[in-house]
């Protein structure tokens, strides 16, 4: 369960939430850092990642365009790095069992 992590979600992330996700990443050492949208979404396809954002443009790609990518839509507006890592973690099951569905494209949290 690859998740890729967009630029408006902090790198710091990441450390905390490896051992629950393995083989993911964030965009930035990725040299995706300020890539266009498309460029991420056809990144994340192409290397198998799940893509997690709080940009509702992707949202909105997701549900033109449906999955793969699959996407993960964080809404939850300006908040601190600790709360987003939170969810993450909390909602492992539920993103375990969206990554795993044939059918789902898009997962909202909270």
């Amino acid at each position: 369960m690859k998740l890729l992590l967009d630029e408006n979600l902090s790198d710091r992330i990441l450390p905390q939430i490896l051992d629950l996700y393995p083989g993911s990443a964030h965009v930035k050492p990725l040299a995706l850092l300020e890539a266009d949208d498309g460029d991420i979404w056809n990144f994340a396809r192409e290397n198998n990642f799940t893509l997690v954002s709080k940009d509702s443009d992707f949202h909105q790609r997701g549900l033109l365009f449906g999955h793969p990518p699959k996407f993960i839509f964080l809404r939850v507006g300006n908040c601190p790095t600790s709360l987003v890592t939170e969810l993450l973690r909390d909602s492992h099951q539920t993103i375990a069992a969206f990554i795993f569905d044939p059918v789902a494209d898009i997962l909202i949290l909270p």
